[in-house]
C-alpha cells in the first residue's frame, strides 16, 4: 500500500474528495457518488485506498460548530455570553431553540459524513472484487465503519432516537424510522465487534500507511463508550481491559503539554482530529477553528498572535471543585484565568486566598486580559503563542483535536469495576491512581464509584461533553442544576432541528 505521511495525507484531500463532496441539504440533492461509481475503473486496485483517504479527509474536516454543540451542556463548561450566539448560551442553560442554526448544522454535518462513509464502504467493496489483497479491503471497510460509529454515537447522545442509515442515499431518510437510542448503541457495539478483528493491532501512531488512523483499539474504545451509555458495565470492562492489557498506550507524563503540540499523535491518544501547517509560516494550512474557544483579549508572548472569540468558559463550579481537591496540574492546564475571573472566585470567602500559581499569565507566558464574554477560557483548546509556527498567527493553529484518550479508558474501566463488573487488566485503584499520579494527586485505596466520577470530572472537563452525559446516564440531575440552571429529565436531548422536522414528517411524532 502507498505510504501516506501526515503531511501528505492532508494534501491529498482534493484528489480523494472529488467523489465525496458533502451535501448541505441532505434531502434536496442527489446521492453524490453515482457518476463517480459509473466511471471508476475498479480493476485498478492500487486506487482502493482513495475512498478511505476521502473518509479521513471528511473526518478531519469536521465543521467547527459540531463539537461546541455536543459539549456545551454540563457543569464543567459554560457558553461565553454577550455575543451574537445567544441561542448557544441558552442551550447551555437547557433552554432549547429548535430553529437555532447550530442544531441543524450538526445534524446535517454528521449525517453528510455518515452518507460519505456508506459511499466509501460501497466503493471499497467494488475494488475488493478485483483486489488481490481482499484482507486489506476488509480493513479499509472496518476503518470507515469505525468512523461512522463515532458519528452515530454523538448523534444519539445529543438527540436520543436518531436515524441509522444503511446506504449512501440520503433520500432513504424520507421513509426511515428513527432508532431508539439504546438500539443505536447496541448497533454501534455490534458494528465494532465486526470491525475489531479486521483492524491493525497497533497504536494509531504506529501505522506506517495512515499515521494516526483507526486501529482495533479505536473500535474497542467506541464499543466501550456505547456500552457505557447502556450501563453494560461488564462489556465496558472487557473492552477497556483489552486496550489496557495491550501495553500499547500510556499516559503522557506532562498533562499540560498533552494539549499542546506534544499531544499530536501522542502515546495517550486513541482517536484525534489531525491538522498541520506543514511546518511553514505561510501557504497551505489545515486547522480546526480554535478561535471559538480562545480568550477574546490577550497579550501573547509572541507579538501578533491572534486571540479568540470568547465563547467557551470553564465553569466557576468546576474551578471551585478543583480548588477544593487541591488540584494544580489539571486546573492550571484546563483553565485560563483573567483578573476579573480571579476576583470573582475571591468573592466567596472560602476562596479569598488562592494558591500563588493562579494568575492571568499562563505557564507559557501569555497574559489573558479581561474580556466581556467570559471570566475564564479553556486551556485544553489553548496553544501557547510560542508554539505557533513562526509566521502563523491564527489562534491554536497546527494543534490537533483529541477525541478519545487513554486516561478516559482507564477511568471507564474503573467506573465499570465500581459498578460491579470484573476486570483482568488491573484493579480499579490502580487505574484511578495512574491518572491521579500524573496529576500530582495522592493515591486512593478502595476507590468508590463516586470517587471515580469525581476523577472523570477533574480529568475530562471540557472534552466532548463527557461530564454532562455521565450525569444524565447516572440520573444526577442535581449536579447539572448549578449557577442558576435547573436540569430535568426532559432536557436530556435537544429537540430535532425544525428544518429536519419540516423535511422528515416522522420526526414530528417524536
Amino acid at each position: 500500500m502507498k505510504r501516506i505521511d501526515h503531511s501528505i495525507k492532508l494534501a491529498l484531500i482534493l484528489v480523494a474528495l472529488f467523489a465525496f463532496s458533502a451535501c448541505n441539504d441532505l434531502l434536496n440533492e442527489p446521492a453524490e457518488n453515482r457518476v463517480f461509481t459509473e466511471e471508476t475503473d475498479y480493476t485498478l486496485s492500487e486506487n482502493m485506498d482513495l475512498p478511505l483517504i476521502g473518509m479521513y479527509a471528511e473526518f478531519y474536516g469536521t465543521q467547527w460548530e459540531n463539537f461546541p454543540l455536543i459539549a456545551v451542556r454540563g457543569d464543567d463548561v459554560n457558553a461565553g455570553g454577550l455575543g451574537d450566539q445567544q441561542d448557544f448560551a441558552e442551550t447551555d442553560k437547557y433552554n432549547y431553540n429548535k430553529d437555532y442554526w447550530m442544531y441543524n448544522s450538526l445534524w446535517q454535518n454528521y449525517y453528510a459524513d455518515i452518507f460519505v462513509a456508506h459511499s466509501a464502504m460501497e466503493q471499497i467493496e467494488k475494488y475488493k472484487q478485483f483486489a488481490t489483497n481482499k484482507t486489506l479491503a476488509d480493513q479499509y471497510i472496518a476503518e470507515v465503519k469505525t468512523l461512522r460509529a463515532w458519528y452515530l454515537f454523538q448523534l444519539a447522545r445529543v438527540w436520543g432516537d436518531v436515524f441509522v442509515p444503511s446506504s449512501p442515499d440520503p433520500s432513504d431518510l424520507l421513509v426511515a424510522e428513527p432508532t431508539a437510542k439504546d438500539d443505536v448503541m447496541k448497533h454501534i457495539s455490534a458494528q465494532m465487534d465486526e470491525a475489531i478483528p479486521l483492524l491493525p493491532d497497533l497504536h494509531p501512531n504506529q501505522r506506517s500507511d495512515i499515521r494516526g488512523g483507526v486501529t482495533k483499539y479505536t473500535a474497542l474504545a467506541i464499543k466501550a463508550l456505547a456500552n457505557l451509555e447502556l450501563k453494560n458495565y461488564q462489556v465496558v470492562a472487557d473492552a477497556t481491559s483489552q486496550i489496557i492489557s495491550s501495553g500499547k498506550f500510556s499516559l503522557e507524563p506532562d498533562f499540560y503539554q498533552l494539549f499542546k503540540l506534544k499531544g499530536k499523535l501522542n502515546k495517550e491518544n486513541i482517536l484525534e482530529l489531525q491538522y498541520s501547517d506543514f511546518g511553514l509560516g505561510a501557504g497551505d494550512n489545515k486547522s480546526y477553528l480554535f478561535a471559538f474557544f480562545g480568550p477574546q483579549g490577550w497579550t501573547p508572548k509572541v507579538s501578533g498572535a491572534g486571540d479568540g472569540w470568547g465563547f467557551w468558559e470553564p465553569s466557576l463550579k468546576y474551578i471551585k471543585f478543583m480548588l477544593d481537591r487541591g488540584e494544580n496540574v489539571r486546573l492550571e492546564t484546563s483553565v485560563l484565568f483573567t483578573n476579573r475571573g480571579i476576583a470573582e472566585i475571591k468573592k466567596d470567602s472560602k476562596y479569598a486566598t488562592l494558591p500563588a500559581w493562579i494568575s492571568n499569565t499562563t505557564r507559557s507566558g501569555d497574559r489573558i486580559n479581561d474580556y466581556a464574554r467570559a471570566l475564564f477560557a479553556s486551556g485544553k483548546q489553548y496553544l501557547p503563542s510560542d508554539q505557533l509556527t513562526p509566521g502563523r498567527t491564527d489562534y491554536g493553529t497546527n494543534k490537533n483535536f483529541t477525541c478519545i484518550r487513554y486516561a478516559e479508558i482507564l477511568l471507564m474501566y474503573a467506573e465499570a469495576l465500581t459498578q460491579g463488573a470484573t476486570g483482568t487488566a488491573m484493579t480499579a485503584d490502580n487505574a484511578v491512581n495512574l491518572v491521579r499520579t500524573r496529576a500530582g494527586m495522592s493515591s486512593l485505596s478502595g476507590v468508590t464509584n463516586a470517587q471515580v466520577m469525581d476523577e472523570k470530572f477533574a480529568e475530562l472537563a471540557m472534552e466532548w461533553g463527557t461530564r454532562f452525559y455521565d450525569m444524565v446516564r447516572l440520573g444526577k440531575n442535581a449536579e447539572l442544576s448549578y449557577e442558576g440552571r435547573s436540569f430535568t429529565d426532559n432536557k436530556k436531548f435537544l429537540p430535532y432541528p425544525q428544518n429536519q422536522v419540516d423535511l422528515l414528517p416522522v420526526l414530528k411524532q417524536k
